[in-house]
């Protein structure tokens, strides 16, 4: 990664007076977006093909995004058709900016289609703008509706001044972006894929170890799990309801919520995470409405598993309560999972955790737009349960052979992080003029 400070830049800079856009190289000029893009509505084209609207490729054709093509419910006559090149405002733009359309098409009337109105603008240059967080920050200014409704209204945001470097100039910076986000695309994919090689280490020997035990020369017994296989002989398969007990949440109702840092703290899903409570996001409950509550509050060392959504890219969401989480109480949508004395807290995590639990829940999910795990599923998981002190080998076996592995994703992870920082800030630093494209930096 080049060091900015060693990156070209113009001799000479003024005040744009745009908050957002700070300083401008002095020939570059400022001007209202709605002399730049107009908002275009042409309908009746259902013919044309059926484009979706995504944060991550832009306006791509479905089945680029979806395994299996499903037709829209609504009449395609209503449908905008939209051109290579032009940008669409979708619903999530107040987090991820606009979208660039790479294929002529036709898209739900709930997008609004922008087209360019000049000829000397280089379509690339301004997807890099709106897909720049700087602009994502200007965005929020044109924000219509509160929470999952907001909605960017181009009649606000088209009042919002946009930058205009030359028409050569905007042509450098596309193409130095397009050419040094695909190296730093390259090295994150890289990067992840060795964190998912590590994973699937971890996972075996994890596998191995809760299914198989340590001692090679045990003898074993059939599981009567196909995916199992054998089990040392003295260990029982058992459904974890004879170890656990499941408690799901609390119904708290959302408008008596509390937002004073004295009150006690809600446990929600959006606080679990993988082997994490986190508290980024925390609303509270009155100490004067505790009454009939107090099965519902949570204790050190009592384990949470998110029941919605309880499977994610990283991992089972399942984690354990520390000192510091504390006071906090259960809301619906997790559960709490304790122990009795024949199973260790950390092995009942490890268990949840692994592959077993994956497979055994997977094809039991319920609902649609959001996958639930319910308590009583959770309580009939079986699995293999030694006794109390072999799962204590068990876990320090694992602990020892895995501290490598989860220090290398640790340190992969925030390589991946600091790419990421760095690609923010060269498009944010790039499109506002901050450093100088010249065509030495460009490959051939």
């Amino acid at each position: 990664m080049v060091n900015f400070a060693q990156m070209p830049k113009y001799e000479a800079y003024k005040d744009s007076g745009v908050e957002w856009l700070g300083e401008l190289p002095l020939d570059w000029t400022v001007i209202k977006m709605k002399f730049l893009f107009k908002d275009t509505s042409i309908k009746n084209m259902p013919n044309e093909a059926l484009l979706s609207v995504t944060q991550d490729k832009g306006v791509v054709p479905r089945s680029w995004v979806e395994n299996r093509m499903v037709m829209p419910s609504g009449n395609l006559e209503s449908f905008k058709y939209i051109e290579k090149g032009d940008f669409a405002i979708s619903l999530r733009s107040f987090e991820g900016g606009l979208e660039y359309c790479h294929h002529a098409g036709i898209i739900s009337p709930a997008y609004t289609v922008l087209k360019a109105t000049k000829t000397n603008l280089v379509d690339i240059y301004y997807k890099y703008l709106f897909k720049s967080k700087i602009f994502i920050s200007e965005l929020q200014t044109s924000i219509v509706g509160i929470r999952e409704g907001k909605n960017i209204s181009y009649d606000e945001l088209r009042y919002s001044l946009l930058p205009i470097p030359s028409e050569h100039e905007q042509a450098l910076i596309a193409n130095f972006l397009d050419q040094k986000t695909a190296q730093i695309d390259a090295a994150i994919a890289i990067k992840e894929q060795q964190i998912e090689l590590l994973k699937e280490r971890k996972q075996i020997i994890i596998q191995q170890a809760v299914t198989q035990g340590l001692d090679p020369n045990v003898p074993m017994k059939d599981s009567g799990v196909e995916w199992i296989g054998q089990i040392p002989e003295h260990w029982n398969y058992i459904k974890l309801k004879h170890f656990i007990d499941v408690l799901p949440g609390f119904a708290f109702q959302s408008e008596a919520y509390s937002s004073n840092g004295d009150d006690i703290k809600l446990l929600r899903g959006v606080n679990v995470g993988p082997d994490l409570v986190k508290w980024s996001e925390v609303v509270y409950w009155s100490k004067d409405k505790m009454a009939g509550l107090d099965k519902y509050q949570l204790e050190e060392g009592d384990l949470v598993i998110a029941m919605d959504r309880p499977w994610i890219s990283t991992g089972i969401r399942v984690a354990e309560i520390k000192a510091e989480d504390l006071p906090c109480l259960l809301l619906q949508r997790v559960g709490r999972i304790r122990g009795n004395k024949e199973i260790s807290t950390s092995y009942i995590k490890l268990l949840l955790s692994t592959d077993l639990f994956l497979n055994y829940f997977e094809p039991m999910l319920t609902g649609i737009s959001v996958p639930h795990i319910s308590a009583e599923q959770i309580e009939n998981f079986s699995a293999p349960v030694p006794l109390f002190e072999e799962q204590e080998k068990i876990l320090n076996f694992i602990r020892n052979e895995t501290d490598n592995s989860n220090d290398a994703i640790a340190l992969m992870f925030d390589q991946i992080q600091k790419l990421k920082e760095y690609k923010t800030t060269l498009i944010n630093s790039a499109v506002t003029g901050k450093i100088k494209i010249i065509p030495e930096m460009l490959q051939a």
